[in-house]
This record gives C-alpha cells, structure tokens and sequence, in this order.
C-alpha cells in the first residue's frame, strides 16, 4: 500500500490523534493514504468511527506492541 503521509500521535490521547488526522486528511488529495501511528488504545474504535462519519475510508488497522496503526483513504 502505498502512503502518502504519516501522522505520528504517540503520547496523544482522545481526541486529538482525530484531529490531526482530519487536519492532515484536509491537506490531502482524493485517494491519498494518510498512516496514523497511536499510543491511545481507544484510538481503534475512534477511528472506526471517523471513518463512518466522515467517508473516509478505513482501510487497515494494525497493532504493534503498544501502538496502533491506521490507514485511511482520502474520500
């Protein structure tokens, strides 16, 4: 998969990964990956949720020790 971006929100809790996410999902074009690194565990179902909301697509989520990992598809 290719990414177009990586967002790193180590040590950020609820809600401000989401909101550098849509920050950094602003910046970006239709069709973009934009790979979200986080350390808050409730990111995964907030997340999920974005996605829903927004129309983003989720397209994976990974977890790696204590980090969870997303990708998301600019709509």
């Amino acid at each position: 998969m290719d990414v177009h971006k990586e967002l790193d929100t180590r040590g950020l809790n609820c809600p401000l990964p989401i909101l550098k996410a849509k920050k950094a999902l602003n910046d970006m074009s239709s069709g973009e990956v934009l790979k979200v690194v986080a350390t808050d565990p409730g990111s995964v179902r907030d997340f999920q949720a974005f996605a829903r909301q927004t129309g983003n697509d989720l397209v994976e989520q990974a977890e790696a020790g204590n980090e969870y990992i997303h990708y998301l598809r600019r709509r």
